[in-house]
């Protein structure tokens, strides 16, 4: 009998409030959410229901006011930014709508940037971004710098620099907002073939054939999941 898969990311509880007295904001009004290894997540909802906030807790990139997070087991919500910074650089990748790219480096060096960050020596740099590019079809693209290089390939290039480190939780953020629609394709054949070899991924998308591609859907409300549905 196959053992259950175990939670990557677990929030209990989690409400996340902005000002103060009768100006409060609850953007995260006690939410649970698990995200399994394996999983494939996609996160909707309307503007205001915290899909963006939730996925900045996720990413380590806010604080909960209150409630807790555990991200491979670890209490996250307690550490302080150096300790947050090395488990981002460690545990988490990240993908944007907008590429984030440096635009005076070669694709090579934007991927080779989070394992100098992780202190990965110089002799395996190289091989691993190399590989990584390869992985999401830029082999013949590595010294182009970002104004050499499409949208879609701009954000290629943001992929392989999410997934060099091996993260535990892959977070994409709206990461087709800015493609058209052949591209946006390619990248989401791009995520369901990282998710196949075993990446845990949660995207965060308002288009409903984006979100179709996950396994799972959380629709957020005021705050909350309203309703989780998964697909075979």
């Amino acid at each position: 009998m196959q053992s259950p898969a175990k939670p990557v990311a677990k929030l209990t509880n989690v409400s996340k409030h902005y000002g103060d007295g009768s100006l409060i904001v609850k953007a995260l009004d006690k939410l649970n959410l698990e995200v399994l290894k394996g999983d494939y997540l996609a996160v909707m909802g309307a503007s205001g229901s915290g899909k963006s906030t939730a996925m900045n807790i996720l990413g380590c990139l806010d604080r909960p006011t209150s409630g807790s997070y555990e991200l491979n087991g670890l209490a996250v919500e307690d550490l302080d930014d150096d300790a947050l910074a090395k488990l981002r650089n460690q545990e988490l990748g990240f993908v944007f709508q907008q590429f984030h790219l440096l635009p005076e480096a070669t694709a090579l060096e934007n991927v080779i940037l989070p394992m100098i960050y992780a202190g990965f020596p110089a002799s395996i740099r190289k091989q691993q971004a190399e590989n990584a590019l390869l992985k999401v079809g830029l082999q013949e693209r590595m010294q182009n710098r970002p104004n050499q290089l499409s949208g879609g390939q701009q954000q290629r290039v943001a992929i392989a620099r999410a997934i060099i480190n091996h993260p535990a939780l892959l977070l994409a953020d709206e990461p087709t907002g800015a493609l058209d629609s052949k591209t946006t394709e390619d990248v989401l054949n791009l995520f369901d073939e990282l998710h196949n070899q075993g990446m845990t991924v949660v995207l965060v998308t308002h288009e409903d054939n984006v979100a179709a591609r996950a396994k799972k859907i959380a629709y957020f409300n005021d705050g909350k999941v309203v309703e989780i549905k998964k697909r075979n």
